[in-house]
């Protein structure tokens, strides 16, 4: 028996589907958790092999992936979430195999290769996130958004596990083949969330930073915590496009690593305007 299922949540992902699926089934079986999908995911999905679950959201707790860690019955000691444009190696798929048989781990943080406008990237901001689990341990963060979040699946949210946390070092290729108008769409989304996680972490209806806290807050990593305390701050976007391009080496990549860092700068400063747009409503609903 596989020791490790692998959970791909989707919606409209026909792009991406079939080289997920394929690279991923090596280390065993594929659940796919589609949302309302419009195009071929799910006949995709059941062609190469996957089951397929339909999750409807409505609009509370929990999303997605914890809804699936919550109903699903899994018949592995391990999960694997995997997002439809990230495709693992065979070198990633050796290190997890010899890993969870022999760590004392009940969790790991992968690492990724980022690809942008079909560019594999050698310089930036290194992205890795904690998505390999044992069932059982832990479930992603919960966070109190009913009825004002537009996303069905956890994003930024990280699980919170009862136990030590290992690493593994062969990356997972992030690599999304939507193209632009996805990626900036998706920003816009995303930053509309940022925000309004923001203000509710500061414990008001205002970016009030002096009030950040709370057990919500306190299981944050220490990166996310950073992050927060400064994304209202009007320099936080300028020094993350200096810290990725210059400090990390963006420039490595040319033309195209300077657009990648300009990109997550832009949707840092998006962040920004939308936390003052939000304060100044409230101030303006007050007078």
């Amino acid at each position: 028996m596989s020791a490790i299922t692998i959970v791909i949540p989707v919606k409209n992902e026909a792009n991406n589907l079939v080289r997920c699926i394929e690279a991923a089934r090596a280390l065993g079986p594929v659940l796919v958790v589609d949302s309302g999908s419009t195009d071929e995911t799910q006949g995709i999905a059941k062609a190469v092999g996957a089951e397929v679950l339909n999750f409807d959201w409505d609009g509370q707790f929990p999303k997605k992936r914890n809804w699936t860690l919550r109903n699903y019955d899994f018949k592995t000691e391990w999960v694997l979430f995997l997002d439809a444009d990230e495709f693992v190696s065979p070198e990633f798929i050796e290190e997890v195999q010899a890993a969870i048989q022999s760590s004392e781990h009940v969790g790991f943080w992968l690492n990724f290769s980022n690809y942008f406008m079909g560019q594999k990237l050698r310089g930036g901001d290194a992205f890795r996130k904690l998505a390999l689990f044992r069932v059982g341990t832990g479930e992603y963060e919960k966070i109190d958004e009913d009825n004002w979040s537009q996303l069905d699946m956890e994003v930024h949210e990280h699980p919170v596990l009862e136990g030590s946390i290992g690493e593994i070092e062969a990356p997972i290729e992030h690599n999304d083949f939507r193209g632009l108008k996805h990626y900036i769409g998706k920003h816009n989304e995303y930053s509309s969330w940022e925000a309004a996680r923001y203000l509710r972490l500061a414990g008001c209806e205002c970016g009030n930073v002096g009030r950040f806290k709370g057990k919500e807050w306190e299981n944050l990593t220490d990166r996310q915590q950073e992050k927060y305390r400064n994304l209202a701050k009007w320099w936080f976007a300028p020094a993350y496009f200096i810290m990725s391009y210059f400090l990390k080496k963006g420039f490595f990549d040319g033309a195209v690593g300077f657009h990648f860092s300009l990109l997550k700068a832009v949707y840092f400063y998006q962040i920004r305007l939308k936390i003052k747009e939000r304060d100044e409503r409230l101030r303006q609903a007050e007078q």
